[in-house]
């Protein structure tokens, strides 16, 4: 007739308890050292009986410090990735909360989700759009007054090109050359040949100055569409 089984559980009577514990602790350091010698392992065991009592074991060529180091170190590896896998999971929740967060602002910016909302809380809604409404139009009074002055400036350099344009009139120069002229074809016919070499002095480089102004004034006015049509004109154009 075999042995019945043994319930496991905790043996109540300290000196059975003892035995059993002696017993096992040995048949415990027995597999440990075949499962060493068997299977090349290192295998190390760390006992500490109920009275605090500590036994160990270390398989062959390897000392318990060793394989404490070893576990360590394999530990230690596995510890920082899980530590890391749970900073990231830890980031993805917060930034998913976050997102949840800015998700019901917005719903609630735009007249959304308000049936959740005291009226402590729609009245700070209100003061905000107020208050961002506010920053808008003055951003927008802004522009249109920059707008305007841009407006103006352009309007005051077209009348004051225009103001300048009329105030020159070619007419006039070639009246002022032209009596510039006659008085010197005068001088020169009341006074002989040697007064008609002053004219050529004269004359020559007033028809130079004469062609090259009004052949810049021209240029001038027909970049700014400006015509010569009898007086100078302004093409005002709105």
């Amino acid at each position: 007739m075999g042995r019945g089984k043994i319930e496991i559980k905790r043996i109540e009577n300290a000196t059975n308890r003892q035995v059993t514990f002696s017993k096992r602790r040995g048949g415990l350091l027995k597999k440990a050292n075949e499962l060493a010698v068997l299977c090349d392992a290192r295998v190390g065991v760390v006992i500490f009986s109920s009275t605090g009592r500590m036994f160990e074991y270390s398989s062959p060529a390897s000392s318990l410090r060793d394989l404490i180091e070893q576990y360590q170190n394999a530990t230690n590896s596995q510890f920082e990735e899980i530590n890391h896998d749970q900073q990231i999971f830890v980031e993805m929740t917060r930034m998913r909360n976050e997102m949840e967060k800015l998700d019901g602002a917005i719903r609630r910016y735009t007249g959304d989700d308000l049936s959740s909302l005291s009226l402590a809380d729609v009245n700070d809604i209100e003061q905000q759009l107020e208050f961002s409404v506010a920053k808008v139009r003055a951003r927008k009074h802004q522009l249109l007054n920059q707008q305007l002055d841009n407006l103006r400036r352009k309007v005051y350099n077209e009348l004051s090109i225009a103001h300048f344009a009329s105030a020159i009139d070619p007419e006039h120069i070639l009246e002022d050359q032209n009596s510039f002229l006659c008085r010197m074809i005068s001088e020169n016919q009341h006074g002989g040949d040697g007064k008609m070499a002053r004219f050529d002095n004269h004359a020559a480089p007033v028809m130079d100055w004469l062609i090259h102004e009004l052949s810049g004034f021209m240029d001038y006015f027909r970049k700014k569409k400006i015509t010569v049509d009898g007086r100078l004109t302004l093409m005002m154009h709105a």
